[in-house]
């Protein structure tokens, strides 16, 4: 066979492979994979979130091609079309019983990938770069309870402030994206994202408080990449 006739036949291929949904497959929407570090508890644990449209199964693989997670469809779920969001949250064992040296290399950085299929057969896949840079905790400064325990007689409004995070826990530079504040009771459940421009304060009005009540409360401190890290605390206010 002549070699522009093997060419042709070849450009041919491609072409088709080109054309093929199955063969190069969809992006999905979103597909990540971060480390969630509570420097209160002093725990560790990765989170990750995958969205693609009718997926009726997907796998991880870290960047060595081992498979960390897989999941299908089955029953009813499938009957209904596959799964759409999916996010999972690892147990988050202590420092005590896994350290940051083990879990990394648990979950070494680099680019893990996400491949699944849709019901109809069509490959679906998304990737994400995973890093270790963890922020160090927020350092809150209010409200704050000198005796350890729940701050009390805190004032009403109630200003949670905190300083700014500007290190990682090993203490190598970290640029900070956002925080997140989480305020919670039996009764109350405040959650608020602030840019990392718009300072480190917030204030939970007094139509959210009820004097007597316990709130906790959990600052986090999140990445560019995504990973973060918590502070908790609680606090009663009271007039």
């Amino acid at each position: 066979m002549g070699r522009s006739r093997i060419s042709s036949i070849a450009l041919s291929l491609l072409a088709v492979l080109m054309a093929s949904p199955l063969a190069w497959g969809a992006k999905a929407e979103a597909s990540t994979l971060i480390i969630e570090y509570n420097s209160t508890d002093e725990d560790l644990g990765v989170q990750f979130f995958f969205d693609a449209e009718e997926w009726a199964s997907m796998e991880i693989t870290d960047p060595s091609g081992n498979v960390i997670y897989s999941a299908d469809t089955d029953g009813i779920l499938a009957d209904q079309g596959g799964g759409s969001e999916m996010f999972v949250e690892s147990v988050e064992p202590g420092l005590d019983d896994v350290s940051f040296e083990e879990f990394f290399r648990r979950f070494p950085e680099g680019i893990y990938k996400f491949q699944g299929e849709t019901v109809d057969g069509k490959v679906v896949t998304g990737k994400t770069h995973f890093t270790h840079a963890v922020p160090a905790g927020p350092v809150v400064t209010s409200p704050v309870n000198p005796d350890g325990g729940c701050a009390v007689k805190v004032a009403i409004p109630t200003i949670i402030d905190w300083e700014p995070v500007t290190k990682t826990v090993f203490g190598d530079p970290v640029t900070i994206k956002g925080y997140e504040v989480i305020v919670e009771s039996d009764e109350t459940n405040f959650d608020v994202h602030i840019p990392a421009s718009a300072g480190t304060q917030l204030t939970v009005s007094a139509e959210t408080l009820t004097a007597g009540v316990t709130y906790n409360f959990e600052v986090l401190a999140i990445e560019e990449g995504g990973n973060q890290t918590i502070t908790s605390g609680c606090f009663v206010p009271g007039r």
